[in-house]
């Protein structure tokens, strides 16, 4: 039964993950936490093998995504980089911090998380931009297909310091932190919005890589588990970004913040009872 749980969690992540900028973590962990320790189907899921094959399985969720929003010239590698210079060693914490974490307290610390994520969701597009950084010394510009021109920018220090707060957050908890990054981007920082979904998935991707490593060696990962979920989150990813160009995705995140919701309701009172 989990060989075929696993690759339509994989697609169903890969592709929410990669339409709006989220990296597909927000529906892995809970996911293998459910089908896991919930109802016993997947064996082997702790807290900490939950993150660890999420963060895996968003190596091949950003790498698709990256590569598919590459071809329409909608990833910043420049910003992404400086972006990694915080998120990097971010996630390598948060790695590391996960290892004391038991199940209660993830599934507390989860839930609290996801309250936050459904709550920039939904604020996203009803805050103006800030103009502030546009005077900023590090400047980007940015033409789309329609020939409207962009001019982006944020001071790298402020990015590379909320950026490691987002990869301590994927570290800690197996999430990607596009859902943090891409309204940031786009509100703060001016970033057209889909340069900001693009720019956010190769971020998830290089985070992915560092903070699974850090998984891998503290032996939170299931090889088994990612074969299952890579192949579904590799088109789901290439699925979710052909989308991007083709839909209004308001309706989709307004989908997703009510799943986020009931999700993190649950976590909380998991954390709670017990």
């Amino acid at each position: 039964m989990e060989w075929i749980i696993l690759p339509l969690i994989g697609l169903v992540a890969g592709a929410i993950g990669s339409l709006i900028g989220l990296g597909g973590g927000v529906i892995v962990v809970p996911a293998l936490l459910f089908f896991g320790s919930t109802l016993g189907i997947v064996e082997g899921i702790t807290p900490q093998t939950a993150v660890g094959i999420s963060l895996v399985v968003m190596i091949f969720t950003g790498l698709s995504s990256t590569l598919s929003y590459m071809k329409t010239k909608t990833v910043d590698i420049k910003s992404g980089l400086l972006f990694f210079i915080g998120s990097g060693p971010g996630t390598i914490l948060g790695a590391w911090v996960n290892q004391t974490l038991t199940l209660d307290s993830f599934h507390l610390s989860f839930g609290v998380f996801l309250l936050f994520l459904s709550f920039i969701l939904m604020i996203r597009n009803r805050i103006k931009p800030i103009e502030r950084f546009k005077t900023t010394s590090y400047q980007r510009y940015f033409t789309d297909p329609q020939g409207v021109d962009y001019q982006y920018g944020f001071p790298p220090l402020i990015g590379a310091t909320v950026a490691f707060l987002v990869g301590f957050a994927s570290g800690l908890l197996g999430i990607g932190g596009g859902a943090v990054m891409v309204p940031l981007m786009i509100i703060a920082f001016l970033f057209p919005p889909h340069v900001a979904v693009g720019t956010s998935m190769f971020m998830v991707f290089l985070s992915a890589l560092t903070g699974s490593a850090s998984h891998i060696v503290l032996g939170n990962v299931n090889w088994l588990y990612v074969l299952a979920l890579a192949p579904g989150a590799w088109f789901g990813a290439k699925f979710g970004a052909w989308l991007n160009f083709r839909l209004q995705s308001d309706k989709l995140v307004l989908v997703l913040r009510v799943i986020l919701v009931l999700i993190a309701i649950r976590s909380i009172i998991d954390g709670l009872v017990g």
